[in-house]
């Protein structure tokens, strides 16, 4: 696949460096000689010093037989403007962008809706956009699925399924420390597959003989219900969600609250922040016009103007003892510190929104229950788009070492009619879950598991490796 990518900040250099790894051919373009010349030295693929809203030098970088265009330049408008350029020219190619100014997603999103039925055949994106990414929605839409999964760990889940994986720490007292995954049927009698294990800071794909030694972490594909019996399991447990604090009255905060509070629509329009959520909301906030306006949207929410790393003031407002913290102001840093703060003061668990997965690292030392790596949630993301409609969705974890995709077994696919043992490669990918044409659950993929056209597939892959193994399953763009 060829891939042109504008802008050259961190999330552009982290989506060339994935896409590369998987082999495709990638162009970086930016203005800034400083930059372009650090990701010539960081990765290897075609690097541009120029204005990537320009038509020629697009078509110097090779749009023209390019499958898609990213763009990822610090201005909304220059990567709008970039996407509409070349929507008029090379209208068929893939075109996704990221954007800051909530107003652009949320009015582009609403015409798309009013306007569902003109859309649909060959009418043009709004802006020459397929995809329009806004960070503070990826980031707040991640955080949710962790508080709705128990706040317990990283948790990777899957529509219209009960079953999901969750990053589990193997504790000093676990009865699972010292034995080996072939013993684990010993063990217990939970259904349930180990993807992949973290020992001190590097991450495989297991194998029977694997050691669980206490202090290491598990990637647990299980069914919902039994995530409470695994945990207990690994020397953890899972506590209810009553008393809930979001420190932050920002977009991302307030789209947090909008969503715990569980809209209401009244003839299609979203009464957010009317209807009494379950749990008890407090949000706190040192900016008092933020926090005004969060206690007029949110009238049932405990809105507090004050500071997070005050004692005197978490504990005059009994902060401490709350269920769950959740920190998502946009200074990833103090999220992480005062994530672990608010835990050593006793709240029960925490949430932190961090920069990147090397942040997410850290936070969990400091002893962060689960950390959103804001710009990993943005590369999933672009590649989920990327991939194709067979390709729904891509969750990269330990620092884009390993892919959990979801994707279908097309009809050209090499593996349809053989059996799983048949084309397992140890140590490069594990299938996870398997939904045959039809069916309405997954269920856990075993040695016997055998692969029609139509099956939609759950696995595991090294991400150097991605590209070619969903070519066996037939979800390469060429």
């Amino acid at each position: 696949m060829r891939v042109v990518i504008v802008g050259a900040g961190f999330t552009g250099i982290q989506l060339a460096k994935i896409l590369v790894n998987e082999r495709n051919n990638v162009t970086v373009i930016d203005n800034n000689e400083e930059i372009t010349r650090h990701v010539a030295d960081q990765v290897d693929c075609t690097v541009l010093t120029q204005d990537g809203n320009n038509l020629e030098n697009l078509e110097e970088a090779g749009i023209a037989k390019a499958d898609a265009l990213v763009c990822l330049t610090d201005s909304d408008e220059v990567n709008m403007i970039t996407c509409s350029l070349v929507d008029a020219f090379y209208p068929d190619i893939l075109k996704i962008a990221r954007v800051r100014n909530y107003a652009y997603y949320v009015n582009t999103a609403a015409a798309k809706k009013s306007h569902a039925g003109d859309f649909s055949g060959n009418h043009r994106p709004l802006y020459g956009i397929d995809y329009m990414i806004h960070p503070d929605v990826e980031a707040a839409e991640a955080i949710v699925e962790a508080v709705e999964n128990g706040a317990v760990s990283n948790i990777v889940s899957f529509d219209n399924s009960e079953m999901q994986i969750s990053r589990i720490p193997v504790s000093e007292g676990s009865v699972l420390a010292g034995h080996t995954l072939m013993e684990l049927r010993n063990l217990t009698d939970i259904h349930m597959l180990v993807c992949y294990v973290e020992i001190d800071g590097k991450t495989s794909l297991p194998s029977g003989p694997t050691v669980m030694s206490a202090g290491c972490m598990l990637g647990v594909l299980s069914s919902k219900e039994d995530v409470s019996r695994i945990l207990e399991l690994c020397g953890s447990e899972q506590k209810d969600l009553k008393k809930i604090a979001i420190v932050g009255a920002g977009r991302i905060g307030t789209l947090i609250a909008s969503k715990l509070y569980e809209p209401k629509k009244v003839f299609g329009v979203n009464f957010i922040g009317r209807k009494k959520p379950s749990q008890k909301i407090a949000i706190i906030d040192t900016d008092s016009e933020l926090a005004k306006v969060a206690s007029e949207r949110f009238p049932y929410a405990n809105v507090l103007c004050g500071d997070a790393t005050d004692e005197s003031f978490l504990r005059e407002e009994n902060i401490p003892d709350f269920d769950l913290a959740i920190c998502a102001t946009h200074n990833h840093e103090l999220n992480m510190v005062v994530a672990a703060y608010l835990e050593s003061l006793g709240v029960k668990q925490s949430i932190s929104l961090v920069n990147s997965a090397a942040f997410a690292d850290i936070a969990t030392k400091l002893g962060v229950d689960v950390s959103i790596a804001l710009r990993d949630v943005i590369v999933d993301s672009i590649m989920s788009h990327m991939r194709g409609n067979a390709v729904k969705e891509i969750h990269t974890i330990t620092n884009g070492d390993f892919e959990i995709i979801e994707c279908e077994v097309k009809e050209n696919s090499s593996v349809i009619g053989k059996m799983l043992k048949d084309i397992a490669e140890p140590g490069k990918y594990l299938v996870l879950l398997d939904r045959h044409s039809g069916a309405e659950e997954y269920e856990i993929a075993g040695g016997n598991t055998i692969f029609a056209a139509g099956d939609h597939l759950v696995l595991i892959t090294d991400s150097e490796e991605s590209r070619r193994i969903l070519g066996l399953f037939g979800n390469v763009n060429e």
